[in-house]
């Protein structure tokens, strides 16, 4: 159906909850917020930290912005690298694809050598041609440079191009790029909020989205 097929990352293949709200817990106190919610955390999940934090919080300081980053990530990083894991099949997706010859990439607001790590530990280190994350564009979701970036990469066109995410986020950038998606409501945005968008399709989780794919 498609000659290539890219990922998001949290709430799309992976999920990385644990960590990341003990460095929201850890970044935040540090800089005189409160411990956040579970779930309110959740919901930040592929937005940039910086946009998370001020969603949080309401500050835009770009100083607090950045200092919450650092923060973040004396906590997060590499216990994500350590303790991640992927949702119910997401190894047999990436291996299906590959196996069928169709390109895949991941494009995240994730730091991209955290995601290759990842994957790595789960032995999918080679079912992923390229990973763009969030040091690797100057634009975030829902810009459109970092599919642009991997289209370009892929050598493939937007009409061939899949790209499957969980929220908003994520169908702006395939719109805006110009290629198919494919939302995976493994996250906390409901199949309804991606209507305006028309996706090609909307899948309960990746069993579903490798059943509709064929892989």
């Amino acid at each position: 159906m498609f000659k290539a097929v890219c990922f998001d990352f949290d709430y799309t293949l992976g999920d990385c909850t644990d960590s990341i709200v003990a460095g929201f817990v850890h970044g935040l106190t540090g800089l005189g917020w409160p411990a956040p919610e579970r779930e309110a955390v959740r919901r930040t999940v592929g937005f940039l930290l910086e946009d998370a934090y001020s969603m949080l919080t309401g500050d835009l300081d770009p100083a607090n912005r950045a200092k919450f980053r650092v923060l973040f990530s004396e906590v997060a990083v590499e216990r994500q690298r350590k303790e991640t894991t992927l949702f119910p099949g997401a190894p047999e997706l990436l291996r299906g694809l590959k196996a069928q010859g169709i390109k895949t990439a991941i494009v995240s607001t994730k730091r991209g050598d955290t995601i290759q790590i990842i994957l790595d530990n789960h032995g999918l280190g080679d079912t992923v041609e390229l990973v763009i994350g969030s040091a690797d564009v100057t634009r975030h979701k829902p810009d459109p440079e970092g599919l642009l970036a991997a289209m370009d990469r892929l050598e493939v066109s937007p009409k061939d191009t899949l790209f499957c995410g969980d929220t908003v986020l994520d169908a702006g950038a395939a719109k805006n790029a110009g290629c198919h998606f494919a939302a995976v409501l493994n996250g906390t945005t409901p199949g309804s909020a991606f209507a305006r968008f028309h996706p090609d399709h909307i899948s309960p989780g990746l069993w579903d989205l490798a059943e509709w794919l064929g892989v």
